[in-house]
Order: C-alpha cells, then sequence, then structure tokens
C-alpha cells in the first residue's frame, strides 16, 4: 500500500485501533491523527524529533532531506520504530527555487517548516536572504495546497534577542533588531561574532518575512512559529546525527575533561535552554490545537552555562575526571514571556519543562559507552 492509499484510508485505519496513552485525544484538533503532516530537514536534530512526535501520536509524517540517497538512515530509523507505510522521505535539494515545495505539500493538512539553509558565507548579503527566500518558498507552497490548515515554522531565540542582551522582558513583540544591525554592520566578516549576529538576523528576517507575507497574502491556513533556544537532549541516531548543534556542548565537556576550557566552545555563553523533545512537542502543539493562532510560541525553559552542565556530569559519573567550574560566569537574566508554550507543553504532553538536569543526562549517555 502506497502512502497515497494511506492517506485516502485513514480514516478506517486510525478508528480501528485503541489510541495509545502518547495520542492526542481532542476530537476538535484543527489536525487529526491519520492526517499527512509534511515536516522539512527531517534529517536534523529539531526536524527528526517533530517527526516523531507525529508519528507517536498517529499522525503520517513526509519528511524532506537535501539529498535522499545520504539519509535513508530516516526512513529506515521510523520504519523500525512505527512500521512500514508512516514515513515518506523525499529529496528537495534546493529550497529558494520557486515551487521548492509544491509536489511535497500536496495531500498534506499540516506544514513543519524546521529546515534551515546551510550557512554559506559570513556575508548577511549571501545568508539572510536565501534564508528568507527559502521561508517565503515553503508558505507558497503551502497555500497552493487546499488541505493545508496549519502551517508552523521554526525560528530561534535568535530572532528575538542575542544571549549577551538584557531584555525585561521578551515577549510577541520583541525582535533582535541589534543582530540585524550588527550584522549588516561593514566587513570584514570573517570573525566569529559576525557569523553568529549574521546567524542571528538570517533568523529575525525570516521568520518577519513569514508573518509579513501572511498578512498580505491572507492565505487559507493558520501560521504559527516556535522559537527554540538552545537545544538540549538526545539525537534521534546519534550514529547519524552525531551531537550537532548545541547538543555539542555536553560532548565537549565530557570528552575534554579536565582539560576544558571556556574557548573549547563555540557561542557558549549563558541562555535559555528547551530539551529538543519539548521544542518538538511545541511544534505539534502549533499544528493541532485551534486555539492556537497567529503566535510565537517561546521554547525556552530556564538559563544555565556551563558550570551547569560540568555539575551535571560530576553528579552523573563520579569516576570521570572533569574541569572545575569556570569562575565568573554570568547567568542570563532576561524574562521571557514562555508561559504559554510551558501550557500548550502540559496539555500535549502531560508534563512541563523537561528538567536541565534530565536533559543533560541524556545527551552524556551516549557519551559515557564510547
Amino acid at each position: 500500500m502506497t502512502l497515497k492509499d494511506i492517506i485516502n484510508n485513514a480514516p478506517q485505519l486510525f478508528t480501528k485501533r485503541e489510541k495509545s496513552s502518547n495520542e492526542v485525544e481532542n476530537s476538535d484538533l484543527v489536525i487529526s491523527p491519520g492526517s499527512l503532516v509534511v515536516v522539512t530537514g527531517v534529517n536534523g536534530l529539531i526536524g527528526s524529533h517533530v517527526a516523531d512526535q507525529f508519528l507517536q501520536r498517529g499522525y503520517l509524517v513526509r519528511g524532506t532531506v537535501r539529498s535522499a540517497s545520504r539519509d535513508q538512515w530516516v526512513k529506515e530509523h521510523f520504519e523500525k520504530k512505527y512500521g512500514p507505510g508512516k514515513f515518506e522521505l523525499v529529496e528537495v535539494s534546493d529550497m529558494v527555487v520557486s515551487g521548492a515545495f509544491d509536489e511535497v505539500v500536496k495531500g498534506a493538512s499540516g506544514f513543519a517548516h524546521v529546515a534551515a539553509p546551510l550557512m554559506i558565507s559570513t556575508d548577511p548579503n549571501k545568508t539572510v536572504p536565501i534564508a528568507v527566500e527559502s521561508t517565503l518558498r515553503a508558505l507558497e507552497s503551502a497555500a497552493k495546497e487546499p488541505r493545508v490548515k496549519r502551517v508552523v515554522v521554526t525560528s530561534s531565540s535568535g530572532a528575538c534577542a542575542c544571549p549577551w542582551e538584557y531584555h525585561a522582558l521578551i515577549d510577541s513583540n520583541t525582535w533582535n533588531e541589534s543582530a540585524v544591525e550588527e550584522a549588516y554592520a561593514p566587513p570584514p566578516y570573517d570573525d566569529a561574532r559576525r557569523e553568529e549576529v549574521v546567524y542571528y538576523a538570517s533568523k529575525t528576517k525570516s521568520e518577519q518575512a513569514a508573518w509579513k507575507w501572511v498578512q498580505e497574502h491572507k492565505p487559507s491556513f493558520t501560521l504559527n512559529t516556535v522559537l527554540p533556544s538552545a537545544n538540549l537532549g538526545p539525537p534521534i541516531d546519534v550514529a547519524h546525527q552525531g551531537y550537532r548543534s548545541t547538543i555539542e556542548w555536553v560532548e565537549t565537556a565530557f570528552k575534554k575533561g579536565e582539560s576544558l576550557q571556556l574557548k573549547d566552545f563555540k557561542a557558549m555563553r549563558s541562555q535559555y535552554y528547551i530539551n529538543v523533545r519539548d521544542a518538538a512537542a511545541l511544534h505539534v502543539a502549533a499544528l493541532v490545537y485551534p486555539d492556537v493562532t497567529g503566535e510565537r510560541l517561546f521554547a525556552f525553559a530556564s538559563p544555565f552555562n556551563l558550570n551547569d552542565i560540568l555539575r551535571v556530569l560530576k553528579k552523573s559519573y563520579p569516576k570521570h575526571k572533569f574541569a572545575e567550574e569556570i569562575p565568573g560566569l554570568g547567568r542570563y537574566e532576561s524574562k521571557v514571556a514562555n508561559g504559554r508554550a510551558e501550557e500548550l507543553l502540559k496539555r500535549l504532553t502531560g508534563h512541563g519543562w523537561i528538567s536541565l538536569e534530565d536533559s543533560i543526562k541524556a545527551n552524556a549517555e551516549g557519551l559515557a559507552t564510547q
């Protein structure tokens, strides 16, 4: 049976079995279990967890990657876990070309645009437009499919603030204009600070472009965005994904041991963390709950710094040699309007934020066996 056959027969396939404890129970969902959801960047840390969260709740998932031949492991992983016919892997090699997602979105009821273009340069004039255009291509394609009811775009904490800036309150009206200004300052563009602010600028301008596009084009679907802070927690398949993005910080602290220095970390400073599974669950909430409309959901659990990582690792692995805590590390003090996101997380999963300790320990489990 093809995925198309499964979609057409979804009501019969998903009502004749008992619901698992993970499945959404609300009968008034905008998108019901058995519906098809597109997840872009499904080989990435967040995208793979978003797909996993939908699959475990009885949805069908069509995931996109840049190279299907390279990322066949994703299909193999989900078929082994959920059985055949629930997950489809599709290649979208260029997310910027017109109609990039036109075929991918056919038959889908929801669209989670998690993928971000590769950062080819620290020159904002090259990087930021590509990020913006790829987001717009996703929205344009979604608007062509009448079944699509919801779109969620993965933004970033960097779209609202830099981790070195203090804000009395970060909320839906907060945008990282300072990063945009610094990113577009005159060259040279080759320092680490510029690379960081260019990334923040790309996420800021991409999310702003998405909201502007929806306001101007008034599509039939509803848009929400999720803004994850620094992701911690396990990858779905460490053998193929490794320790990407911010989860690399735990790997570095573990493997460097007593020789660890602050300079070993790229862009590591005190900021909020989020367990990647919680960030993924918020994408589900953004697509399926009828009362979530036109919202920016802040996936921010609580502030942490490098010393917090060291404390958890020392407690969990007392025989392993770790560096001493680094004196003078501050703690990010900005407040964030994250109550709405936590409320939705509790509604969907039955729990609040996964703790920092549990998130770090989940990362370290794979390292301890290497």
